[in-house]
């Protein structure tokens, strides 16, 4: 229980730190506009990346089968 607590406020304060970064790099003036157009988008594609890793790993959870394994 305490273990979950602790990832879910390790997570929690590492996603303030990269939404408070993100602001100040996407509200910087004196970076161009391309540049932060093209650090968005592999943003978000990394994003669908993982989230589609963790959507066939938790598809594929319960119908590991384990033929040679003695229950």
């Amino acid at each position: 229980m305490l273990q979950k607590i602790a990832f879910f406020l390790i997570a929690a304060g590492i996603l303030v730190l990269i939404g408070w970064g993100a602001k100040g790099f996407f509200l910087a003036t004196d970076i161009p506009v391309w540049i932060r157009i093209a650090v968005g988008a592999i943003g978000v594609g990394v994003l669908i990346l993982i989230g589609v890793a963790i959507k066939d790993r938790l598809s594929k959870q319960g119908k590991e089968d384990f033929k040679e394994v003695d229950k």
